[in-house]
């Protein structure tokens, strides 16, 4: 029996991150550095040694944010907790994504920070406000009660 060798048809991989694909997924994230909405970034690899990109939160606790994975010729971007949430082939595009997938966490922070608000402010207006208003009405109708202790 005779084995014959065939050449493989897929490119060798490549260890780590290209110079080129690091500085566009950087140049992606620099411009929400000045904000403070990501602090930086690390890079890392995956179980099976693929290369991983992590952006990290802002201080103290330096979350994972957003994390980038090269899988062969496919690019991975996975939220902090690990959802996939885009994969193409191109770069460009992963960069675009990248980018929009930050811009949309900023209005998401916004919209939560002003739904508190509302709530606190609701509830300001519904409990605390009337006890305020009237104290004689509140000294009232708990009287009675702290007689019965004394």
């Amino acid at each position: 029996m005779n084995v014959l060798r065939f050449r493989s048809e897929r490119e060798p991989a490549v260890q780590g991150w290209r110079t080129n694909e690091l500085a566009k997924l950087t140049n992606a994230c620099v411009a929400s550095i000045p904000s403070g909405e990501i602090s930086g970034w690390e890079v890392g690899t995956t179980e099976c040694g693929d290369p991983q990109l992590y952006l990290l939160g802002p201080s103290p606790g330096y979350e994972c944010i957003l994390s980038i994975s090269r899988l062969g010729r496919l690019y991975v971007l996975e939220d902090g907790a690990g959802r996939v949430l885009f994969e193409n082939d191109s770069i460009m595009r992963l960069a675009e994504q990248t980018c929009a997938t930050l811009r949309k966490r900023k209005a998401a922070i916004i919209a939560q920070m002003a739904i508190c608000w509302c709530a606190v402010r609701e509830f300001f207006e519904e409990k605390v406000e009337p006890i305020l208003a009237e104290p004689l009405e509140v000294v009232t109708h708990f009287a009675p009660h702290l007689a019965g202790l004394a």
